[in-house]
């Protein structure tokens, strides 16, 4: 196999969400996997809603997630290759106007819902009149320009769904240029493909129809049969089977981030759903020893945001000190030593958690001291042992406890800690104890909120 080329075409409109993460992360490691390019093109040719800040914070997600690109395009610079596409196709008739108005155009496909058929354009434009041609115009009329289709039976080798066999009678002639003149999609892509020698595309299934329109128009450019691989990923959809909504910010990688999702659960949880392959958290490269699109199924993958917060959690549990640490001088953190985070982590999903856990060892905490508890808490205060605590400390002052108190199990350790940190639940009490000091804990065990 020569080596491939395959791109991520985002339009700069928005923020970067999980869908589309998913399908960047797909075309890297295809390419990545064969030795091959990956190339980064932004669309944004429509001047109104692409945005220099989100170019940036498309490429600063992209790096975040660990993909690099080996050519980054902008198609907006490219409008002179477009223009020379348009004029070519046009003298060619294969590019014809459409005088329709969009009120007109719904009211056909309206009519087609109430006949239980797809709509599929009639090419009426085709046999109006020179005269008739004029006195559109006349009104005012500004055409948008389809691509004529062949007649015929288009078919290809999906990497995914295997054999795709489609009849143009059964697909609209699709639209490349507006009213206004600006392109839709498909005509900067199939030029900006075969000029850059793109040899595969991965993206979802929606754009399984789009393919055959895009196929003819490729080879209308001049390339060559079978030369353009397509591999069409299921989308992914919310917990309850409903298609993920990307208006949505909560997906957004951005918000993602800034919620404190780490790069592995969400690389692990969107190269995994769908695949036959235990999900993991795991980097890109780690995935790339076993990437396979042979390992990914027909069926929807779901995306779970329960099952990220799992994954999540288990990083965070993973997570070795010299990784948190800047994580953590970034939360303001900077003096939390690694004993600290090696007693809190477990009982953290993202680490921003241990803001919490570092609070209880550096802020007052009110005392949870129930009435029956009060003496036995003093009493335990009393036998804390001099000097300087460690890790052994705890277990020392809890057996002393027990063999005086007659206390035990949850009787003995509850009281005790709902004292020391105001919590019923958190990290093990022998580094906490640890942490929060010999002078600090008895002030706490006697009622004090310090």
């Amino acid at each position: 196999m020569t080596k491939p080329v395959l791109r991520f075409a985002p339009s700069p409109t928005g923020l970067l969400h999980v869908g589309n993460a998913r399908v960047a992360m797909m075309n890297w490691l295809y390419a990545r996997k064969h030795g091959g390019e990956f190339i980064l093109r932004f669309d944004d040719t429509d001047p109104v809603r692409s945005k220099d800040e989100y170019v940036d914070a498309i490429r600063e997600d992209l790096k975040w997630l660990g993909i690099d690109w080996d050519r980054e395009e902008r198609q907006s610079l490219r409008q002179d290759k477009y223009d020379a596409a348009i004029d070519d196709l046009k003298s060619r008739n294969m590019l014809y106007p459409c005088y329709e108005t969009e009120g007109e155009l719904n009211w056909k496909r309206k009519a087609a819902r109430q006949r239980h058929q797809p709509f599929i354009y009639d090419r009426k434009a085709l046999t109006l009149s020179d005269d008739e041609i004029a006195h559109l115009e006349a009104e005012g009329r500004k055409p948008h320009w389809r691509f004529l289709l062949t007649d015929g039976v288009v078919e290809w080798d999906d990497l995914t769904r295997g054999i795709c066999t489609f009849d143009t009678e059964h697909v609209s002639d699709p639209v490349l240029i507006r009213e206004d003149g600006s392109l839709l999609y498909m005509l900067g892509s199939v030029v900006d493909d075969l000029e850059m020698g793109v040899t595969h595309i991965i993206r979802g299934e929606d754009h399984v129809t789009n393919t055959v329109s895009q196929i003819l128009l490729y080879m209308a450019m001049g390339g060559k049969p079978g030369a353009l691989e397509f591999a069409h990923m299921p989308l992914l959809a919310g917990p309850g089977g409903s298609q993920l909504s990307k208006r949505l910010g909560s997906l957004s990688l951005r918000e993602l981030r800034n919620d404190g999702f780490e790069v592995a659960s969400l690389v692990g949880l969107l190269t995994g759903l769908g695949a036959s392959d235990k999900i993991e958290p795991a980097t890109l490269t780690e995935v790339l020893g076993k990437f396979d699109l042979s390992h990914y199924g027909r069926s929807t993958p779901k995306f779970d945001p329960a099952e990220l917060a799992s994954l999540n959690e288990k990083v965070i549990h993973d997570m070795s000190f010299e990784t948190a640490k800047p994580k953590l001088e970034a939360l303001g953190l900077g003096d939390a030593p690694e004993e600290f985070w090696n007693a809190v982590r477990g009982n953290c999903w993202r680490v921003a958690e241990a803001v919490e856990w570092w609070d209880v060892i550096t802020k007052q905490v009110i005392p949870q001291i129930d009435d029956a508890d009060a003496e036995f808490l003093k009493q335990a205060a009393d036998m804390l042992p001099e000097g300087d605590l460690d890790t052994t400390s705890w277990k020392a002052w809890t057996g002393a406890i027990k063999d005086a108190t007659g206390r035990k199990g949850k009787d003995l350790f509850m009281p005790l800690r709902k004292a020391l940190t105001g919590r019923e639940h958190g990290p093990e009490m022998s580094a906490m104890l640890v942490l929060i000091g010999r002078e600090k804990a008895c002030e706490r065990l006697c009622g004090k909120a310090v």
